[in-house]
């Protein structure tokens, strides 16, 4: 890399946090009870193991009153975080989501970058756009850990020569938060075996290692914690994207709501899936982590706005190599759909009260990212294929 090229990459980094310094600045002098409130439950999950108490048990202080929820492993590892003032863990947290959201663009929007002169200009121009997005706006808001994820599983499947073995990111990535396992569903129906097994030993191990190290929390978590969707949040709220979450809010009787769901997965599922596995097949990985990671979202019971950092993934899908303006325009499109809170405007609609209006169309908009994410599915297994046929003269 020249001079030139150094002078310039050290640019974008200033432009980056220029742009990022108002949402950063905006949630890091909020109130402490409301300031990166997931980024304390990790913390103090690892506290919990540092002073022997039952991790499952605790709940942060009011108002917020959040349980641990996630795999004991990640509190095992969250004990890093907890030797950490709470203030220098906001700041080194806040850091590192930049980090993966830059692993993410760099990966994800490669065939962009590649070769051209102002590559720098148009990656600093990506991590801006990507910034603003509403789900990495709450990745930040919250202290969320799912822009890693992303980064993590993303990283794995399309690194061209991985210094680790391949396979091993997505599994670490599983243990922590069990909605990355979805990627081993993808590794089957592609037939990576070697990639599947090293993920799927990896996962095992970090899952085992705690019923070894903290077996009390190991059992509470898998027998206990697991079972209750209610410790993850009210499952109605408007945050809850994904199809169950949408469904829950149609307050039809539960049985009906259930068999509808498990219906719907399937269906969503086998058509994420096949469309990934056709992405995987004529050598689109992106479009295909991209389809899996909207299944991650879909599929889930609960899926909080912030899960939607795959968008970053789908845009690079959509945008491919940047020279189709209608990609672009589409691109374009979504990027700013999942800019603008179309789900409160949903919620305001609701609370207008406009008779033969509010009510249909305020829970349409209030699903408005979940019903656009089935709607990327589409886009991506179907819309996309056809457009590059069109666009190949």
């Amino acid at each position: 890399m020249g001079r030139r090229q150094w002078w310039a990459w050290a640019v974008v980094a200033l432009v980056v946090v220029a742009a990022a310094a108002p949402l950063v600045h905006s949630w890091l002098t909020n109130p402490d009870d409301q300031r990166l409130v997931d980024l304390d439950v990790y913390r103090t999950g690892g506290q919990m193991l540092l002073e022997g108490r039952p991790l499952y048990d605790y709940v942060t202080p009011a108002p917020q009153l959040l349980p641990f929820t996630y795999p004991p492993v990640a509190a095992m590892i969250a004990v890093v975080l907890a030797k950490m003032s709470w203030e220098t863990a906001q700041w080194v947290w806040t850091a590192g989501i930049f980090v993966a959201l830059a692993v993410t663009v760099g990966f994800a929007f490669r065939e962009v970058l590649r070769g051209r002169r102002y590559a720098p200009w148009l990656f600093a121009l990506l991590m801006v756009m990507g910034t603003y997005l509403m789900p990495i706006r709450d990745q930040v808001r919250f202290g969320q850990v799912d822009i890693l994820l992303v980064a993590l599983c993303l990283a794995d499947c399309v690194a061209k020569r991985p210094w680790w073995p391949r396979g091993f990111l997505i599994g670490l990535a599983t243990a922590v938060k069990l909605t990355p396992g979805v990627f081993l569903i993808y590794l089957l129906v592609t037939r990576q075996w070697r990639t599947f097994f090293m993920a799927s030993f990896t996962a095992a191990v970090l899952t085992l290692l705690p019923f070894a190290v903290i077996p009390r929390d190991a059992a509470g978590f898998w027998f206990s914690a697991l079972l209750d969707p209610e410790r993850l949040g009210a499952n109605a709220a408007t945050t809850n994207q994904s199809i169950r979450g949408m469904l829950i809010r149609l307050y039809w009787p539960e049985l009906l709501t259930s068999a509808l769901w498990l219906v719907l997965v399937a269906v969503v599922a086998w058509y994420g899936f096949r469309g990934a596995r056709d992405a995987h097949d004529r050598g689109d990985p992106i479009t295909a982590v991209a389809l899996v990671g909207l299944m991650a979202v879909l599929i889930s019971p609960v899926a909080w706005i912030h899960h939607l950092a795959w968008v970053v993934v789908v845009l690079a899908a959509v945008v491919g190599d940047g020279r189709d303006p209608v990609r672009l325009r589409v691109a374009a499109g979504v990027w700013l759909y999942y800019v603008v809170p179309v789900p409160w405007w949903g919620v305001s609609l609701k609370a207008a009260d406009i008779p033969g209006v509010s009510l249909v169309l305020g829970k349409i908009v209030q699903n408005g990212y979940g019903l656009g994410a089935i709607v990327l599915v589409w886009l991506l297994v179907s819309w996309l294929p056809k457009r590059r046929q069109t666009a190949l003269p």
